[in-house]
């Protein structure tokens, strides 16, 4: 009888989205440098563990300076604005900043302060969904979806571009339900790659405080799951579908989530991990996780 080679079942193609997602998500980083500190202004901020004040939208955040600048950038979790650190406008203030509104800022062009306010976080999920789209294009096992993957793209592109005026009446939840169903059926082809054989869904699960350390959740359906301070050390979550999904205060140390679809640095940064959690090569390990 001829030998048969037995593969290592922890042995996943990493799909680590290698088609150039990431050069492709370059302008879908932020850029705080170029930005009018818009998220420190067109907010709200309610006072709780992650915000230590109270701040109304459109009134400025007591430690934004004259230079849009955050005063307290090196020390926000330290001073109570952890959310800060976890917040990502995808890239959504430069393009608002140097791009809507031409470079002129809400201070020295007041007139357009509401109106700008009202338009960042319109291009802010527009700009989320050009992230998934990007990754979602780069994945082979969808391929079947390219196309319609690339005209999502082009679209929600299209989208970012209109004038401030149109970006405010933009009905963008309509348009998100529309990538969200592409994104569904694209997670649904990968994830079906993966060897693990039961892939029981947890979308929308409650699984907070779940002890789910070491588990085998490779190709799991954890959209929207409620992982807060669930712990999830070394689990391994190739190719599981996160889109959505609330990681604060879940416990990745040591976790596999290379190949993890749909993943953000603001999922990361609301968790706990260490040194020996692996990540999708598009993201960086949050700075405040230890060794």
């Amino acid at each position: 009888m001829d030998h048969v080679h037995q593969k290592d079942p922890r042995t996943v193609p990493e799909n680590d989205h290698a088609l150039g997602a990431d050069g492709d998500r370059a302008a879908l980083r932020a850029d705080c440098a170029n930005c009018f500190g818009l998220c420190c202004v067109a907010l709200t901020l309610t006072r709780s563990a992650d915000f230590a004040v109270n701040k109304d939208a459109g009134t400025p955040c007591r430690n934004l300076q004259e230079d849009f600048r955050c005063g307290i950038h090196t020390r926000l979790r330290t001073e109570g604005f952890a959310g800060c650190t976890v917040y990502d406008c995808f890239g959504a203030g430069q393009k608002v900043s140097g791009e809507t509104f031409g470079g002129r800022d809400w201070r020295t062009a007041p007139e357009s302060a509401r109106q700008m306010f009202q338009v960042f976080p319109v291009v802010r999920q527009l700009h989320e969904l050009l992230w998934y789209l990007t990754e979602a294009a780069s994945l082979a096992p969808a391929r079947s979806l390219h196309e319609a993957i690339r005209r999502g793209l082009e679209e929600t592109e299209r989208l970012t571009r209109l004038d401030a005026a149109a970006l405010a009446d933009l009905d963008v939840a309509a348009h998100r339900d529309g990538v969200a169903a592409l994104l569904a059926r694209t997670s649904e082809l990968v994830r079906a790659t993966a060897p693990r054989k039961k892939k029981r869904s947890h979308r929308g699960a409650d699984l907070i405080a779940a002890r789910l350390g070491g588990a085998d959740l490779r190709g799991a359906d954890l959209r929207g799951a409620y992982l807060i301070a669930a712990d999830l050390a070394g689990a391994d979550l190739r190719l599981a579908d996160l889109i959505g999904a609330d990681f604060r205060d879940a416990d990745l140390s040591g976790a596999d989530l290379r190949g993890a679809l749909f993943l953000t640095q603001s999922q990361l940064g609301a968790a706990k991990g260490n040194d020996a959690t692996q990540l999708p090569s598009s993201l960086t390990r949050p700075a405040h996780w230890g060794g």
